[in-house]
């Protein structure tokens, strides 16, 4: 198995992929102050890097001086020229992954640490192919990546300490909260509990027990607000563990166990009701409403982030 040098941080950062993800990765480094490369096939995205980035700033008050650190290239050889860490960050196609794993890792540096971007996808789905499997590694960035601190670090079975421990380096070097998931589960951790939480809230509207918006209020007004303080073992110990069995005892039984996607859900796809994007999901949205939807995330996070004392684990 290969060695990584374990430099941190690297001298470029490449970021391949110029969607929602990848220009908010290269913000995120640029900020730090490395020179990010960025290419994406689809011309339209390239062109307009700078553009959201600059957006981005200007809306957290910030220097527009880390565009002058991203560079953009049509030509993926380019991008990835004496880059010392690789961001893939494409669409969630598994083959598009592959293809594209398999690319980088036979161009880029044989010492260069690869990392997909991926809410779901086992390294070992995509990186069957790759050229190098020890220097590949999973990295979960959650949306926006430049005002979320956490990035879940999956080592998959061949994924070497060194290549884990670089990553989560650098990852920490530029002001995200990295995680080591060690074992390559599809949605490692977060996604696991907060899709778990979507079918129990998708189940109860499917079941006629309340409306959609009765089931947000719940969860916005009541354990929602205490996440950001107390995760949900750490609530589980507070409250005792005698009083969460007991609960468990109670609801577990009829706690929503479909194995796959829930008719509610399948059916809303198929009539093209997609949320935001179409206007009706489970929630019916204007353009407006959805704009102040997303408006307000976005100052929440900001003043949430301001308010995080230093040391938050």
């Amino acid at each position: 198995m290969g060695q990584v040098d374990c430099r941190i941080p690297p001298a470029l950062i490449a970021v391949v992929g110029a969607g929602l993800m990848g220009h908010g990765i290269a913000q995120v480094f640029a900020c730090a102050g490395h020179p990010v490369a960025v290419h994406d096939p689809a011309t339209g995205a390239l062109a307009t890097v700078h553009r959201r980035v600059a957006v981005n700033l200007n809306r957290l008050g910030l220097s527009d001086e880390a565009l002058e650190r991203i560079s953009v290239h049509a030509r993926l050889e380019d991008a990835l020229e004496g880059a010392d860490f690789v961001f893939e960050a494409a669409p969630e196609e598994v083959e598009l992954k592959r293809g594209l794993m398999e690319s980088i890792t036979t161009i880029a540096s044989a010492d260069a640490i690869v990392a997909s971007n991926t809410s779901s996808m086992p390294v070992a789905v995509f990186s069957e192919r790759a050229a190098g499997i020890w220097r590949v590694i999973g990295t979960h960035w959650w949306n926006p990546p430049y005002l979320i601190p956490l990035v879940e670090v999956v080592q998959g079975a061949e994924t070497s300490a060194g290549t884990v421990a670089r990553t989560m380096g650098l990852l920490s070097s530029v002001g995200k909260l990295p995680v080591h998931v060690r074992k390559d589960v599809p949605g490692f951790v977060a996604n696991r509990l907060q899709h778990a939480l979507w079918r129990e809230a998708m189940s109860i509207v499917q079941h006629g027990i309340c409306d959609a918006e009765t089931v947000d209020l719940c969860v916005k007004n009541s354990f929602g607000l205490r996440l950001a303080v107390l995760g949900p073992l750490e609530t589980a110990d507070l409250g005792g563990l005698d009083l969460a069995l007991n609960i468990h005892e109670q609801i577990l039984p009829f706690i929503d166990r479909t194995p796959g996607p829930l008719p509610i859900l399948r059916d809303k796809v198929a009539a093209g009701d997609l949320g935001m994007k179409t206007g009706r999901g489970f929630r019916t949205w204007t353009e407006a409403e959805a704009s102040a939807a997303h408006a307000r995330l976005a100052e929440h996070l900001v003043a949430a982030l301001a308010a995080r004392p230093p040391d938050t684990a």
